[in-house]
């Protein structure tokens, strides 16, 4: 049976001889009623107060909860960042080295192609050069030719038959066109023979220029001669040149 400061009051007890004075008794009860009342109205207090402090702790609980996950998923996070992050790196080192080995074979590529660009182009060099002495060689054995008519050829080849020929001396042409070689070296010996046989008419030229010379020095021809054959030979450069 639950008592409370009610019951207390209205509790009654029986007469007897010898009692207790009933109006200590009621005041004595008066007094207990009025301290329970005061005990029931504090521990309601506590209880309360544990109840609130409670709500507060499981608040307190929940956000201590949700901090733990916060924190959890926070370290998660920077591990996948982390491991994002270093795939990433790797991804990029890895494209920067496939970038870095296709710029090299291109070089290479490259390279190689210019080297036989150079090939071709000193290749048509040694081929302009073989036919533009073959065409200047051409143009002066013409020149000899018309210049042969006018002197008599049949004596002027006889007498070079006859002689010995001096050793020869290295023309223009033949100077001009050893500083292209030097200058583009490279050659191999089909284009060596090529040019020795290029260089062929080139000496024989050089051997009739010397015998004419001689010729000139034994014979002296006459002053309207040498003005026609200068004329001559004048007419046939303007008509070569252009």
């Amino acid at each position: 049976m639950k008592l409370t400061p009610l019951d207390i009051k209205k509790q009654e007890f029986k007469k007897s001889l010898r009692g207790f004075d009933p109006v200590e008794v009621e005041t004595f009860l008066e007094m207990v009623a009025d301290e329970f009342e005061n005990l029931i109205r504090e521990r309601n207090s506590l209880s309360d107060e544990v109840l609130r402090l409670k709500t507060q702790l499981q608040d307190y609980q929940d956000v201590e909860k949700n901090l733990k996950e916060t924190l959890m998923n926070a370290q998660q996070n920077i591990e996948d960042s982390r491991e994002n992050s270093k795939r990433e790196a790797e991804m990029i080192v890895r494209e920067a080295e496939i970038k870095a080995e296709k710029i090299i074979e291109d070089a290479r590529i490259k390279l190689v192609e210019l080297k036989n660009e150079l090939v071709v182009v000193k290749a048509q060099k040694d081929s302009f050069a073989r036919r533009l002495r073959h065409l200047l060689i051409s143009q002066l054995d013409l020149i000899e030719v018309l210049e042969l008519d006018d002197l008599g050829f049949d004596k002027a080849e006889q007498k070079r038959l006859g002689r010995r020929k001096p050793p020869l001396k290295k023309n223009q042409e033949e100077i001009e066109f050893e500083g292209v070689d030097e200058v583009f070296p490279g050659e191999d010996d089909t284009d060596a023979h090529v040019r020795e046989q290029d260089d062929e008419p080139l000496h024989k030229h050089a051997a009739w220029e010397s015998h004419k010379h001689e010729e000139d020095d034994v014979e002296e021809p006459e002053d309207e001669n040498k003005e026609e054959d200068e004329e001559k030979k004048t007419r046939i450069s303007d008509k070569l040149i252009f």
